[in-house]
Formats: structure tokens, sequence, C-alpha cells
């Protein structure tokens, strides 16, 4: 069902992203891979163009709107059109809101929140056209508040609400919205997460080898777009904390806070 299909992959040169490109070049779709990091996408292209895969890598900072607007002209440059826009780039961080400084939040809006809107913004006349899909890869974070990741659960919560708004928005155009939150997930958001002055956190604080991985995440993500599917919420932890959220809030608050204060050199008492 992919197969030709035009998608453009955010955040594409590690983790949930890059599983993501290498899941949709198996199904025979036509790649745009985004990232600031050009050298790591030219080698992936390299690599998946030998494979008989069209893909194109566009250097892209999506807290940049030009930068946003250039990915989608080179896209249409390219291929014609757009069908599916995955937004996934984004970073993370660990610090009680009381310690930041306020500059590592605004750079994870600028990034998870502002990216996602300007990209969507560009591509839009086009997923319009071919009726095609629109994605945000959020996170648990965007449905409950995590504590340490204020900036992070804020950009993922507005995401959300931009995301479905979207949506109802085009109830009648035939625009598919797809909001995901895959849990934790072995990746490398954590080491590159924020700490309270701006410095990359480095060491991820958890136990990665018992997470799900990037590949289990990309192909739930093509299912889920393949399907037209309006929510993905991944992992076992991930649903039981969306679930036991809407009953006992209060109760969630303790259980979530107690559970990311188990963290190695956690910021909480």
């Amino acid at each position: 069902m992919f197969k030709d299909k035009v998608i453009i992959i955010t955040g594409a040169s590690s983790g949930i992203g890059l599983a993501t490109a290498y899941r949709f070049a198996e199904l025979k779709a036509k790649l745009v891979l985004a990232a600031r990091n050009i050298e790591t996408l030219k080698s992936i292209e390299s690599e998946l163009t030998a494979k008989g895969v069209q893909v194109i890598s566009v250097k892209t900072d999506v807290s940049i709107q030009q930068d946003c607007e250039n990915l989608i002209n080179k896209t249409v440059e390219k291929f014609g059109g757009i069908d599916v826009l995955i937004n996934n780039a984004g970073i993370s961080m660990r610090a009680l809101f009381a310690d930041l400084d306020l500059e590592v939040l605004r750079r994870l809006m600028d990034i998870n929140f502002w990216g996602t809107v300007y990209c969507t913004k560009y591509a839009l006349p086009y997923l319009l056209k071919s009726k095609g899909s629109v994605v945000g890869v959020s996170s648990i974070a965007g449905i409950k508040g995590l504590p340490a990741r204020t900036g992070y659960s804020a950009s993922k919560f507005a995401m959300n609400g931009f995301m479905e708004t979207l949506r109802i928005e085009n109830l009648k155009t035939g625009l598919h919205v797809l909001v995901a939150a895959p849990g934790f997930t072995a990746s490398n958001i954590r080491k590159t997460a924020l700490a309270a002055d701006g410095s990359m956190q480095g060491e991820t604080p958890r136990d990665e080898d018992k997470m799900m991985t990037a590949q289990e995440v990309a192909v739930h993500l093509s299912n889920a777009i393949l399907k037209r599917k309006r929510t993905l919420v991944l992992t076992s932890q991930g649903k039981l904390t969306v679930l036991l959220d809407k009953f006992f809030p209060k109760f969630m608050d303790k259980m979530v806070y107690n559970h990311m204060a188990k963290e190695p050199d956690s910021p909480l008492k």
C-alpha cells in the first residue's frame, strides 16, 4: 500500500526516525529524510539507494521556519507531491523547573512544537491534494505530565492540541491525522536530552535494554498510518498510564513521581 508513496520523515538520522525510514524503504516508498546532520543522512541515503530505494536527504533544522519550507519545496521538486509527513524530530530534557534555564524550555518548544507546526503548514496543501497523512510523534509525556520534564511534556501537550484541532478542522477534507505516543523507547533521545543549563545530559539514566525498540515502534507506526488510526499508544506501561490517569489522576501523580524519582541521579528528592 505504500509503494511509490512520498513520505517525509523529520529527525531521520537516528532513533525512531531512522527505524521508520528503513521500515518504509522495505515497503517501497519514496523517502525524504530530514535532519540537521546531513553527513549521516547522506550515508543512509547511499545505503538505501544501493537497495533501489528512491530517496533524497535535506538538511533541516525544524526549529527554523525557512528550513521547513525548503524541505517541502525540495520534496515537491523531486517527487511532485507528498503522501505522508511524519513529524518525528524532537529533543528531551531532565531538570526541575525551579532549576531550569528558560532557554531550555524555549528550545524544546521550538523543535518539538514549532517544528511540527512549520512542516505541517507548508506540507498541508499537498497532503490535502493527496488525502494523505500527517503524523505527530508525541509521547506519553504529552498525555501525562512527567516531573523533571516540564519542557518536554509542555511541547508534547502543545503538539497534541495542535494535531487534534487540525484533525477536527479537516473532518471533511480526507486528511488523516495521527498522534503517536510511543512510551519509553530505546533511542538516543535521552542521551541528547538537555540538562538545566542547556548542556547535553550525556549517558541515558534509564535501562534501554528493557524498552521497546525503535524498530518495533516503526512497524506499529506504519500499520497505524495504513489503517488511518487517530491515535497510537505504545508499550504496556504507556497504555496503563493513560488508562489509570483517566480514573485515578491523583494516584497516578504519586505513581509517576515515584517512578521518575528512581532514575539514577534523579533531580527528584
